[in-house]
Order: structure tokens, then sequence, then C-alpha cells
């Protein structure tokens, strides 16, 4: 496999980043997660997560069922950066 291929797209991860880090030990999605940012862009690692968890597993030995998959927290709303600071206009 082409070691230049994105993984996250999000992200622009490579492939060869992801397996360098796997590589230096970091053998966990969270790990990977934290050092790469990978999974936290706006499709949330509906794609990368489980590339990075086959690698995992191909580099490691591990099984898939021994990889936790890390929670998904979408957003729930926006908010206005008026409602974040107060709106001092009703304050007299």
């Amino acid at each position: 496999m082409n070691e230049d291929m994105i993984v996250c797209r999000c992200e622009d991860i490579t492939l060869k980043e992801l397996r360098d880090l796997i590589a230096e030990g970091y053998t966990t999605l969270d790990e990977i997660k934290r050092a790469l940012r990978l999974g936290m862009g706006p499709c949330q690692g509906n794609i990368c997560l489980e590339i990075a968890a086959r690698e995992i597993c191909k580099m490691t030995d591990k099984k898939m069922e021994d990889i936790k998959m890390p929670s998904k927290r979408p957003p729930i709303s926006g908010i206005k950066m008026s409602e974040l600071v107060g709106d001092n206009q009703n304050e007299k």
C-alpha cells in the first residue's frame, strides 16, 4: 500500500504518519487520536478510525475485538458568541 495515501481526509494524515506512530509504541486509538487528531474532524472518524484499528492489528498482532473504539461526541447544536459573552443590551 502507498504510504502517501491519506488515511484521514479531515486532518490530512497519511498512512506513513499513522504507521510511524504505531511503530513508536502508540497502540490504542485514543493515543493515536491525541497525537495526530485522527478522527477529530467533521466526519468524526467514520472512515479513518477503522483503517487505524486495522493498522494497529497488522503491526501489533492484536485482534480487532481487542481494539477499543473511541466514543463519538458530535456537537449538539451551534451557539452564538453573544450567548457565551452575555448580551449587555438587556442589562440596565
